[in-house]
């Protein structure tokens, strides 16, 4: 992403990424298919996802919009395509462009998405923007992001509180607001959207959930960014991961996730 419109993006490519944003994916599937049950995405629809990744929701959107629809996956990161182009279904194409200030034309979709970009990317009011001026007049904005505060562990653990620390601070470094889910709602109204709807909601997991590991996971693509700022040495970090997981993995732990607000509205009808 352009440095001079985005916030500095600052999760790494390491290996084991992709399956780190797949298995999140999959753990947000059965809520984000609710919301596009509820904006009523449908077969011949234009649906374009800003911010994919190696993926994100093009292989749901294609499914509902059928052979007379089209779906668009836009990223500005072009492993994460090419990966997504291997696995991509025939009404599916994928760009390669900042999701920011892409030269796509105005007006193009009849639902333009967005999923946990403007929290972590930073300058949301220019990603909803430009993402309004992608929707057709009366199109669908929505918008998925997180409200880290509800990231927590049962029984607390003082290494899960040690990277949940880092992880929050090392986004606010780079610019991030990871707790915009809290003023998302705000931003969609203010930006011109109308008839805005909000539906957040918040996952539990157990220890041997997939998702049970997501903030050690997280933590390692932030490694580079912690260490940078000083935030934790390699051994402090590496103790603070091996002790965590130890602790998600007891059969007695459960964790919750960040808290996702969905939000989405529809563009003015001039």
């Amino acid at each position: 992403m352009g440095t001079d419109k985005s916030g500095h993006y600052p999760l790494e490519h390491r290996e084991g990424e992709i399956e780190r944003l797949h298995v999140q994916g999959l753990a947000l599937i059965h809520e984000t298919e609710a919301m596009l049950d509820r904006i009523g995405v449908g077969p011949g629809w234009a649906c374009l996802d800003l911010g994919c990744g190696p993926g994100g929701i093009t292989h749901l959107l294609s499914a509902r919009v059928g052979s007379a629809g089209r779906v668009v996956g836009l990223d500005a990161d072009a492993i994460f395509l090419d990966h997504a182009r291997a696995h991509r279904a025939a009404n599916v194409e994928y760009m390669l462009a900042d999701a920011y200030r892409s030269s796509l034309p105005d007006g193009s979709f009849d639902l333009v998405h967005v999923r946990l970009v403007a929290g972590t990317a930073g300058l949301p009011e220019a990603l909803i923007s430009d993402a309004m001026r992608l929707a057709r007049a009366g199109g669908t904005v929505a918008l998925q992001e997180p409200d880290m505060t509800t990231l927590d562990c049962y029984p607390p653990h003082t290494a899960f509180a040690q990277l949940k620390d880092a992880l929050i601070r090392a986004f606010a470094i780079s610019g991030a607001d990871i707790n915009i889910a809290r003023r998302l709602f705000g931003l969609a109204r203010a930006a011109g959207l109308h008839d805005v709807h909000y539906r957040p909601f918040l996952l539990g997991f157990r220890s041997a959930d997939p998702m049970s590991d997501y903030l050690p996971l997280t933590a390692e693509s932030l490694r580079g960014t912690i260490a940078r700022a000083g935030l934790m040495s390699a051994s402090e970090m590496d103790e603070a991961l091996a002790g965590c997981r130890r602790h998600l993995r007891d059969p007695g732990t459960v964790s919750t996730l960040f808290t996702v607000a969905q939000v989405w509205g529809s563009t003015p009808i001039a």
